[in-house]
């Protein structure tokens, strides 16, 4: 049974009612469950139309480097899990009725004290090894223009100048002589930075140290990498 073929409307439908309720597929904690379900479903649900879905495919997403090692069955039957599938159901108000008068007692107590930990156990042991993993620099891509003070400036020697300045976390681009009226050209060129290492407005200050060549420095256009 299942879900039935998660890339249709009523797979996704089936789904997303299914998620209404929970965080996971299965259990509390991300599973190899969620893994075969997420990779069933091949692409981001319509948060318009499958919020519950959406949602729950945007977190799990998260997890995709991780894949290999979340706890569960790999390559389990995608039919063993979702409405009367392998996942576990909430219990009927009989279920819960014939709970209450269980006279002889059991021993789901321990099972859940059991099952809690465990489930503690794999939280704190994921939580570990995500806040070992280094997040990737965050880096922009930037085209400076550089203007010179006449046409007689040496376009050469101010490029070569500006790109003597070395920094870390600072790659120099291509680069283009743009001409702008009566025989002065401007050095237009591409930088990628290191968000947190480089600040622009020291670099530009830095490039217009260069007074015998460097009228004026603008930013011409900035995009997040």
């Amino acid at each position: 049974m299942g879900f039935g073929d998660l890339v249709a409307d009523a797979g996704k439908n089936a789904l997303n009612s299914w998620l209404e309720t929970r965080s996971y597929i299965t259990g509390y904690t991300p599973s190899q469950a969620d893994v075969i379900v997420f990779q069933s479903v091949g692409s981001a649900p319509d948060p318009s139309k499958y919020p519950y879905a959406a949602r729950w495919y945007s977190h799990i997403n998260t997890y995709s480097e991780e894949f290999e090692s979340l706890p569960g069955e790999k390559g389990a039957p995608l039919a063993s899990f979702g409405p009367e599938g392998g996942a576990p159901v909430p219990p009927t108000a009989a279920a819960e009725e014939d709970d209450d008068v269980d006279l002889f007692g059991s021993d789901d107590e321990e099972e859940d004290a059991e099952a809690e930990k465990l489930k503690a156990q794999r939280l704190a042991e994921y939580n570990a090894k995500k806040a070992l993993k280094t997040k990737p620099a965050a880096k922009s891509i930037v085209t400076l223009e550089v203007k010179p003070w006449d046409d007689e400036t040496n376009m050469q020697e101010l490029e070569a100048n500006v790109r003597k300045i070395e920094k870390d976390g600072l790659v120099w681009g291509a680069s283009q002589f743009i001409a702008v009226g009566f025989g002065i050209k401007k050095l237009q060129i591409n930088i990628v930075i290191e968000d947190e290492k480089v600040s622009l407005d020291e670099l530009q200050q830095q490039i217009e140290e260069d007074e015998d060549h460097v009228q004026s420095t603008d930013v011409a256009a900035m995009q997040k990498l």
